[in-house]
C-alpha cells in the first residue's frame, strides 16, 4: 500500500508511547504524558509546487488539531498540516 498525501499535508506515524518504566513500573493512562511525535513516511508538495522540507524517515514534533487518524492493518497513522510540523529532530 501506498499513500501519497495530497497538497501541504505530511503522512506520519506516531511514535507508539511506552507503557512501562524502564525500572519495569508499568504507567497509567490517566499520567501518561501526550508527546506529539512521529515518523515521516510520506509528503505532499507546497502550494508553489516546490518540496516540503522533510523526507521518509524524519522524526518530527507535531501540534495542532486538526490531525486525521486513521487504522489501516493495525497500525494507526495520522496526516498533518504542514503548518503543523513544530520541529525535526537531528
Amino acid at each position: 500500500m501506498n499513500i501519497k498525501p495530497i497538497g501541504e499535508r505530511v503522512l506520519l506515524k506516531p511514535k507508539k508511547e511506552e507503557e512501562k518504566t524502564k525500572g519495569g513500573i508499568y504507567i497509567p493512562e490517566s499520567v501518561k504524558e501526550n508527546k506529539k511525535e512521529g515518523e515521516v513516511l510520506a509528503v505532499g508538495a507546497l502550494k508553489d509546487g516546490k518540496e516540503i522540507p522533510l523526507k521518509k524517515g524524519d522524526r518530527v514534533l507535531y501540534g495542532g488539531y486538526s490531525s486525521d487518524e486513521f487504522e489501516i492493518d493495525n497500525e494507526k497513522f495520522i496526516i498533518v498540516e504542514y503548518k503543523d510540523i513544530l520541529g525535526k529532530f537531528e
